[in-house]
């Protein structure tokens, strides 16, 4: 595309088509032509313009009506209409239906170069303003939490599938947030207005799974004792979530396809087809591939789910965003207990980052809300963690409590035990340097003394001896 702008042309006259885009090429812009309507939206399809220079009359279509279909598809698309015969209804028509603005036959090169110019102007202004929201938007998605290059991956994703009526497969481990993601897609697209319906699949039996998506009719079974609509029909012009797609069964997936398919379905019992709009969201855990290869998931659901996959990876892989994870779940367990004030100690959020979160995001805003509630004074600790993040972290410095020496003691005495063998391990590997071990600890130096001091440990026989 050239610097200047590029224009399409679409005018079935060849004289006007050769001369416009002779004299927008010697002015800097790249061009296009189109002798007909429908060559003229293939041509739109096929590359992206900053203008379009549009016959009133063409031969296969009315060039308002055309105008009014560039737009509906392509809104920051600009139009400007070409006719032999202006007047004031036309203009106001032209305007009303999108149009940026238009020129008579024959024109002024001066005039016309001015409005392709404003045109085109005004057009990647609103293109640019458009990307900048994205970028801006895609630190402003509250409940998606992460710095690292990851997760700025997934929100740049979330971003631009939000948009779009794509349906989107989102994969990760249990606990990596997918439901979160699946409503935070729904709350920036254009559905945001319209119903968010998750299903959780892998607790109903297949009757009432069918029933509960689909609906029935008075009669269609034993309990149905009146007709009751399904929750595609409660989703209608909105999004359904699907959570843990891989449990549905391959009955009910046959269903789901044609839903995908042909945008309708019958109650169970019924015999009318019912429309509707529904954006698909599905999630999984599992491996729908080697699923579809061992029969238990049907292939051809499994290219319509995935069109565009969303995969989450799992906390131990993006350690950087446990601090603000924690963070963020301090504020909100906070506001629910009405605690103000509190904060992580350097130690706790050591002992946060070195652990590798088998229940990932979910066990995290456990451990942290378990923090909260159980918490006396400002300064979460070490001692408040739950007891398999510090046993971790005994583990890894090689100094795990010896388990029959536990009895009889409190759970705060053993992690103080733990802490004390902690810290003597790395003075005696620096020689008993506390600023060296601080440095090590990546803690203050004061810090460090206070515990030592708290913990009893003798620096200065430890020295001499």
């Amino acid at each position: 595309m050239s610097a200047k702008g590029s224009v399409l042309v679409i005018d079935d006259e060849t004289e006007i088509r050769e001369s416009l885009a002779q004299l927008l090429e010697f002015e800097g812009y790249s061009t296009a032509t189109a002798a007909s309507g429908e060559e003229g939206l293939r041509t739109i399809e096929s590359g992206l313009f900053d203008l379009v220079l549009l016959d009133i009359n063409l031969p296969d279509r009315n060039g308002l009506d055309l105008l009014q279909q560039i737009k509906r598809e392509t809104p920051d698309l600009g139009v400007i209409m070409i006719t032999a015969y202006a007047s004031t209804q036309m203009a106001f028509q032209a305007s009303k239906q999108g149009a940026d603005s238009y020129i008579t036959k024959p024109w002024d090169n001066d005039k016309l170069l001015l409005e392709v110019r404003n045109t085109v102007d005004k057009t990647r202004l609103q293109r640019e303003n458009v990307q900048l929201r994205r970028a801006l938007k895609r630190y402003d998605l509250p409940n998606v939490v992460g710095k690292s290059e990851k997760m700025h991956k997934v929100m740049d994703l979330i971003t631009q599938v939000a948009a779009s009526r794509a349906t989107v497969l989102i994969t990760g481990e249990s606990g990596t947030g997918k439901e979160l993601v699946a409503k935070t897609i729904h709350a920036t697209s254009p559905r945001a207005d319209r119903p968010f319906v998750p299903v959780n699949t892998g607790s109903m039996p297949v009757d009432l799974l069918e029933s509960t998506l689909f609906g029935h009719v008075k009669g269609a079974f034993t309990s149905a004792i009146a007709t009751k609509r399904g929750l595609f029909e409660v989703a209608n012009q909105g999004t359904i979530f699907f959570d843990e797609i891989g449990t549905v069964g391959v009955e009910t997936q046959t269903k789901l396809l044609r839903v995908i398919q042909e945008r309708e379905f019958m109650r169970l019992g019924g015999t009318e087809n019912i429309k509707v709009d529904v954006r698909i969201l599905a999630a999984t855990n599992s491996d729908l591939r080697k699923m579809v290869v061992e029969g238990k998931f049907r292939e051809d659901l499994f290219y319509r789910l995935n069109v565009i996959t969303l995969t989450l990876p799992p906390l131990r892989d993006r350690s950087e965003d446990v601090p603000q994870l924690a963070e963020h779940f301090l504020r909100k367990f906070s506001a629910e207990n009405g605690r103000d004030g509190l904060q992580f100690t350097p130690e706790a959020l050591k002992v946060m980052m070195d652990y590798a979160w088998p229940g990932n995001v979910r066990e995290l805003e456990n451990a942290v809300e378990r923090a909260v509630v159980l918490s006396s004074g400002p300064s979460l600790g070490v001692d408040l963690l739950p007891e398999q993040l510090f046993q971790n972290a005994a583990r890894e410095a090689g100094t795990a409590f010896p388990m029959e020496n536990i009895d009889g003691l409190s759970l705060f005495e053993i992690m103080e035990s733990c802490e004390r063998r902690i810290i003597m391990e790395m003075l005696g590997r620096t020689n008993w340097s506390q600023t060296d071990a601080a440095e090590r600890f990546k803690i203050p130096l004061s810090t460090l003394n206070q515990k030592i001091k708290r913990l009893q440990i003798d620096i200065k026989h430890r020295r001499e001896g």
